[in-house]
């Protein structure tokens, strides 16, 4: 399961395999496991179902076959790996690990872990799996969210740091005793190349994968043309995306403000948080879209990029291979990563 991770001008960073609810499949008006698909497919066979796992709706829809097992074989996997990588589902293997219940795990957490951790590395803290301890203390799914308690927050902030959490064979160690993973900025995305894999493997060659807007295609459509990606605008209506993206066998990520949120006493509190204070990024991104090969890449670039904020953001995408990035500011301006708009024809179907 190893590859390599190329940056530009830089030493490779070795990644074994990236909320939110934010990218929508324009022929399935995000999220909606929907016949309009296979209209606008133009497949004679065609079987899309959708299902609730990892706090998320996931669809799953496959041209060119009516096998009904393939989609259920993919929910078993989700199950599985929500089984292992949950921070919050009792019993899990993150749970179990963050509880000190265990100190080993099975190939697959110890992957995604490892993984997570690279991108500790690359962008020096600013993506951090071991914010588990300050986002146990936000609850943006309650029926009335609401600001941690300062001091619970502070405390929680001193036990989080990458460099307190290693990986020796099949054991996880922390060096503090209440450090906790997080993985949630990340897993969807690993999962989703795994759901990808079994597909393939099974002769699959034309689906889409959505896990709650975390898309991920396999091939092109039946008639051979390019997925149309839809990237919602942001606080904008989900069937009205702001740009247009033709993906062949990529994946397309966003992180962004919009989708898990509160307001406070006038400010909006979005679920995106800084490991350097424990609460939510304070910048002027509004969102993060990442275009990427391997969804787990996708996945844990759109947080670290929205973290890092445009300009460092961007510097970072720039610097990798095959990487490419959309930002978009609060004053709803478009940025571009370089080569992006070489690499895909995106169209802007809606004024901003």
């Amino acid at each position: 399961m190893n590859r390599f991770f190329r940056q530009k001008g830089f030493r490779p960073i070795l990644v074994l395999c990236t909320v939110l609810l934010l990218v929508s499949v324009l022929l399935t008006a995000c999220r909606q496991a929907s016949s309009h698909e296979a209209q606008d497919i133009g497949s004679d066979k065609q079987i899309s179902k959708t299902s609730f796992f990892l706090n998320t709706v996931v669809t799953i829809t496959l041209y060119g076959t009516e096998e009904e097992s393939l989609i259920e074989e993919c929910f078993r996997l989700c199950d599985e790996y929500e089984k292992k990588l949950s921070r919050t589902l009792e019993g899990s293997e993150i749970n179990a690990l963050n509880r000190r219940a265990r100190d080993t795990a099975s190939e697959e957490t110890l992957d995604l872990i490892e993984t997570g951790l690279s991108y500790c590395v690359l962008s020096d803290g600013a993506f951090d799996i071991t914010i588990g301890s300050c986002s146990s203390l936000w609850d943006f799914t309650a029926e009335a969210p609401s600001v941690p308690e300062p001091e619970l927050l502070k405390e929680a902030l001193t036990h989080v740091g990458y460099e307190k959490l290693s990986l020796s064979k099949n054991q996880v160690l922390f060096s503090d005793d209440q450090t906790m993973i997080d993985l949630g900025a990340i897993a969807k995305g690993y999962i989703a190349d795994r759901l990808k894999d079994f597909l393939v493997e099974n002769q699959v060659t034309s689906a889409t994968i959505d896990l709650g807007g975390n898309i991920l295609c396999v091939g092109d459509k039946p008639d051979g043309s390019a997925f149309r990606i839809g990237i919602r605008q942001p606080f904008g209506d989900q069937g009205s995306p702001m740009l247009v993206v033709p993906v062949s066998g990529w994946s397309v990520v966003t992180s962004g403000i919009y989708e898990r949120y509160f307001e406070e006493d006038g400010t909006l509190y979005h679920h995106i948080l800084n490991p350097s204070t424990g609460y939510p990024c304070e910048n002027n991104l509004l969102s993060v879209t990442i275009l990427s090969e391997h969804s787990v890449d996708g996945d844990a670039l759109s947080t670290t990029c929205f973290s890092l904020g445009l300009s460092d953001g961007m510097a970072l995408i720039d610097s990798l291979d095959e990487i490419y990035a959309v930002f978009v500011t609060d004053d709803y301006n478009i940025h571009y990563s370089e080569g992006l708009t070489d690499r895909f024809a995106i169209s802007e179907p809606y004024s901003r």
